[in-house]
């Protein structure tokens, strides 16, 4: 028997097969993608894709059998076959083999023809193809089932009235359709006019039909661009994306189908509003045995809230200069409307480590869907306080008792931080602005500085000292008593202040009182109490002096050094204030009852013209109520400059162009007055202060005082 035995006998139903099978598991996505071709566009895509699947699905098929060769019947018939003793490759192989070879080669082709090719094949893919046909069908019935988008209207007839020349076209049908984007989750719709009001970027599409058919025709936007119209089987089309307001007009040849101009106005996205439900007030006080504490959120938006939101959460434990402060976040999800979204948080107060004296705040963060760049807004915030420990009552001489520092000495920690925070971030910013940065907080360490240097006598820098009342030689006083005081002596008892300031304790002393120290706050304090505050401010002016040349390496052990005297100052928990009784100042006899009135009455009082900041409308205005030529384009830069000063800038651009076309008419002259008078800088309604007379009125007030 011949051992010579053909391979492709015996692997061509496994390649068949094989096909077959890649065949049949492919060809609904086939039917699917094509099906979708022919509802989206039309049959003649639909056999395009067809016809290209079909060709992918042949060619995939074709390499998928040319796996079956030699080499893989050999290997299956070993597999299969033990009585073929790991010897079909000699069935197969060259002549060339050795007598011992040819007579094994012999002895297995002779097993190898009794086994049937059919069986060497792999099995059918049964599930992979009756789920893929089950899909494919539910995807196709789907797709003949779903309900076709409605035709667009036809053309409805256009509003334009105005005659023109014979033979020029004439608008005669409109249609423009606005397309919201995405995130609003509008719909499209189609808009009854020229006129459009859609949300900021909206798609707007025109359809324009003219009698006679135009040559060409397009979209005149008013100081802007023009836009091309094309034409299609039902008129002339164009579309354009809503950004920012304009005028347009519609141009066909050139010329226009109307004077009026038609309005693009967008609809702004506002950001979201957040509001808190529950507590009902933003400072709630934690009740004895209180281990949870609820809060409740509502956002609102016009169009959606984003579902998940920030929540911050704020710690403050301590008091005075011990403050500490600890963030943490943590993302919610609302529930309700997406217009209006509910943030409902329970909070467990034992992680967060509460005691007497501290804060817990609470501030919710929320976005809307707008795409791109979704806009953000962290909403108010509610505290709820631990309060702390109720100082004893007092009575008699700790009735005067205050408390030594005031609230608002609590920010020589914070300067601290902020320079620890700089120096961390040398490498991470450029020289200038970390110069800028440091040069900052220098300047929070000065203000800081001269708030402490009030209760040792330190005078603020900013403020000049006041010149005595120049008066005359023969006015002059004589020499004081060793013991007396007189104005200008550098015992000055001082004037009234105008108004009080919020935590001045010296200008309470200098209103009410009468002060015999270095400053109007220098008795509020005990020498060794001040001596200490003094070595403070000593060090401040070195962390001043380090911060403001860009040094702030230099100026942290100098903080470091102020805050410990803060610190111990502290430990004078009360001060006293004097009881003294108030002393006037002396009277000049000279110069009583003498009747002189030279250098004393100012000239008569002046009406001052009212100065307008902005002059171009109100000079347009003046303008219009005579005929006389006015420069329209200046006008509409400005109004597209201010626009958002303006109520509704589009009625002003819309009355400057009609004018623009008939500089002659006087009912568009009057109609451009009238809505200039809208745009007018008010005058103040208050009152406004009388000129003070010059030096010589300000001499006359300072002897008064």
């Amino acid at each position: 028997m011949s051992r010579e035995l053909n391979p492709g006998h015996w692997v061509a139903p496994a390649r068949q097969r094989a096909a077959i099978n890649a065949v049949l598991v492919w060809s609904p996505a086939v039917f699917v993608l094509a099906g979708l071709c022919w509802r989206l566009v039309g049959i003649g895509l639909a056999a395009g894709v067809l016809a290209l699947g079909g060709l992918a699905l042949g060619l995939a098929a074709r390499s998928l059998a040319s796996r079956y060769d030699q080499g893989w019947l050999v290997r299956r018939l070993n597999a299969r076959e033990a009585r073929l003793e790991d010897s079909a490759g000699l069935v197969f192989a060259p002549n060339d083999l050795a007598p011992l070879e040819h007579l094994q080669a012999e002895r297995i082709a002779a097993r190898i023809e009794a086994i049937d090719p059919e069986t060497l094949a792999d099995g059918w893919s049964q599930r992979p193809i009756i789920a893929a046909w089950l899909l494919g069908a539910v995807a196709l019935a789907a797709i003949i089932l779903w309900p076709a988008e409605a035709s667009p209207p036809p053309l409805a007839a256009s509003s334009q009235t105005e005659p023109t020349a014979p033979g020029q076209p004439r608008l005669t049908g409109q249609r423009v359709r606005i397309i919201p984007p995405a995130y609003t989750g509008l719909p499209a719709r189609y808009a009854q006019s020229l006129d459009i009001r859609a949300p900021m970027g909206s798609r707007i599409e025109w359809t324009l039909a003219f009698t006679p058919q135009a040559k060409s025709a397009a979209l005149q936007l008013v100081g802007g661009q023009s836009l091309p119209l094309s034409l299609g089987e039902e008129g002339w089309s164009g579309s354009l994306r809503l950004d920012i307001p304009s005028l347009y007009h519609v141009t066909a040849e050139g010329n226009r189908m109307s004077r009026t101009a038609h309005r693009l106005e967008p609809i702004t996205d506002e950001p979201p509003q957040v509001q808190v439900i529950e507590p009902a007030s933003g400072l709630v006080m934690i009740q004895p045995g209180q281990r949870r504490w609820r809060v409740v959120f509502e956002a609102s938006d016009d169009y959606a809230v984003d579902q998940m939101a920030r929540l911050t959460l704020t710690t403050a434990i301590g008091e005075g200069e011990n403050v500490s402060f600890s963030e943490r976040s943590r993302m919610v999800s609302g529930t309700g409307d997406p217009k209006r979204r509910r943030f409902a948080v329970d909070l467990d107060l034992a992680a967060f480590g509460l005691q007497p004296g501290s804060d817990l705040v609470a501030q919710l963060t929320v976005a809307d869907t707008r795409a791109p760049g979704p806009q953000v807004v962290r909403g108010p915030g509610v505290i709820l306080r631990w309060p702390g420990a109720v100082p004893a009552s007092a009575d008699g001489l700790e009735l005067m008792a205050k408390q030594t520092m005031p609230a608002y000495f609590r920010s020589q920690r914070q300067v601290i931080i902020d320079t620890e925070a700089l120096i961390r971030e040398r490498g991470k910013v450029n020289a200038d602005d970390f110069m800028v940065r440091s040069d900052t907080i220098g300047v929070d360490q000065r203000l800081l500085r001269l708030r402490y240097g009030q209760f040792v006598g330190m005078e603020a820098e900013e403020a000049p000292r006041r010149p005595p009342l120049p008066v005359a030689e023969k006015d002059a006083p004589a020499e004081p008593a060793e013991d007396e005081h007189h104005d200008g002596d550098g015992h000055d008892h001082g004037s009234a202040p105008e108004s009080p300031v919020f935590g001045g304790l010296g200008n309470i002393t200098a209103e009410y009182g009468h002060v015999h120290d270095e400053s109007e706050a220098a008795t509020l304090l005990d020498p060794d109490t001040r001596e200490l505050l003094k070595s403070a401010l000593d060090a401040m002016w070195d962390a001043e002096v380090n911060l403001r040349s860009g040094q702030p390496e230099k100026a942290l052990p100098f903080e470091l050094k102020a805050l410990d005297f803060i610190k111990r100052v502290q430990q004078a928990s009360r001060i006293y204030l004097p009881r003294i009784g108030s002393v006037q100042p002396p009277l000049d006899m000279a110069r009583r009852m003498a009747g002189k009135r030279e250098g004393i009455v100012a000239g008569g009082a002046s009406l001052t013209r009212f100065a307008i900041e902005d002059a171009v409308p109100a000079t347009a205005w003046r303008a219009l109520s005579a005929p006389q030529a006015i420069d329209l384009n200046g006008l509409d830069r400005w109004v597209r400059t201010n626009s958002t000063r303006i109520r509704d800038p589009l009625a002003v651009l819309a009355a400057i162009d009609a004018l623009r076309g008939d500089p002659a008419s006087g009912t568009l002259r009057e109609k451009l007055r009238q809505q200039l008078w809208t745009v007018l800088t008010r005058p103040p309604a208050q009152v406004r202060r009388r000129h003070d007379g010059g030096a010589v009125g300000r001499r006359y007030m300072q002897g008064l005082r």
